[in-house]
C-alpha cells in the first residue's frame, strides 16, 4: 500500500530535503523514523527538493508498506521519535500509482524579511533593514505572471528538460517589521525563488528598473539576474494534489 506523510520541518540544522553522504537531511530522519517503528525498511519519496536552511511548512513524502497502517497512532509514535524540529500532521492511503512530487499541481512558497533586527527570529527570517519600494516590486512581480521560461532565476547545470513553469500568484505585503514575499507555480527550477527575491529588491533598491526585469527573463542568463537571498528566509508553505 502506498502512502501520503503531510508533515514540517525547521530547516536550520539539516543539508536539505534530499540524503547525502556525511550530512544529516530531512529525508534520512524520517526515514529513520519510518523504518523504526515500521519494522521494515523504507525510503520515503519527497515532494520537491529543499536546500540547506530552508523551512517547510507543508511538505508531502510518499512511502510504501505491505499493511494497513494505524494512522493515528503511527503518527503519535513519528512524533515522540523523531526530532522537535519535524512535525507529522497526517498520514493518509493513496492508490498505488499516486506521486507525491510529479502529481502535486501548485506549491506556493514565501520567503520573509526582518525590517529590524530580530534575535527570535535570526535563523527563520533574514534581517534587511535597507528601504525598499515595494510598490515598485510588486510592480516587478506581476511581470513574472506573463512569462513561462525561467531560465534566468534556475541554478546552472541545472539537469532539467525545460525551464518553463507557469506562475500563478506573486507579490510582497508587509507585517508589521517583516515583509513576505508569496509565489505560487506548477514547479519551480533549483534556486528559483532565491534569485527572484534578490531580483526583486534590486527593483526595490532602484538599482534595476521594470524594463530591466524584462529583458533579464528575456536573456536566460543567471549572470542577468540578482543574487541569491539567504536560504533561511525562505519557506515551502504549501502543495497542492487533486486528490487530496
Amino acid at each position: 500500500m502506498r502512502y501520503f506523510i503531510q508533515f514540517a520541518y525547521n530547516g536550520t540544522h539539516y543539508h536539505g530535503w534530499q540524503i547525502q553522504p556525511n550530512a544529516s537531511s530531512v529525508q534520512e530522519t524520517l526515514n529513520k523514523g519510518l523504518s523504526v517503528l515500521l519494522n521494515s525498511p523504507i525510503n520515503a519519496m519527497g515532494a520537491g527538493r529543499t536546500d540547506t536552511g530552508v523551512h517547510a511548512q507543508e511538505m508531502y513524502a510518499h512511502f510504501d508498506y505491505e499493511k494497513e497502517i494505524d494512522v493515528p497512532v503511527l503518527m503519535h509514535k513519528l512524533n515522540s521519535y523523531l526530532p522537535k524540529d519535524i512535525a507529522i500532521f497526517n498520514i493518509i492511503p493513496v492508490h498505488d500509482d499516486a506521486h507525491c512530487r510529479f502529481d502535486a499541481t501548485k506549491r506556493t512558497y514565501e520567503y520573509h524579511i526582518n525590517t529590524i533586527k530580530n534575535p527570535f527570529s535570526e535563523e527563520l527570517s533574514w534581517y534587511f533593514n535597507q528601504n525598499l519600494d515595494v510598490a515598485l516590486m510588486n510592480d516587478a512581480a506581476k511581470i513574472l505572471l506573463n512569462h513561462t521560461d525561467f531560465q534566468c532565476f534556475s541554478k546552472v547545470n541545472t539537469d532539467v528538460n525545460t525551464f518553463d513553469c507557469t506562475i500563478f500568484q506573486a507579490h510582497w505585503k508587509t507585517e508589521n517589521n517583516k515583509l513576505i514575499f508569496t509565489i505560487s507555480a506548477n514547479r519551480f527550477l533549483r534556486n528559483m525563488v532565491r534569485a527572484i527575491v534578490g531580483t526583486l529588491i534590486n527593483v526595490g533598491l532602484h538599482k534595476i528598473t521594470l524594463n530591466d526585469v524584462e529583458q533579464i527573463i528575456a536573456s536566460k542568463n543567471r549572470e542577468k539576474a540578482g543574487f541569491s537571498v539567504p536560504a533561511h528566509g525562505l519557506y515551502l508553505t504549501e502543495i497542492d494534489y487533486d486528490y487530496i
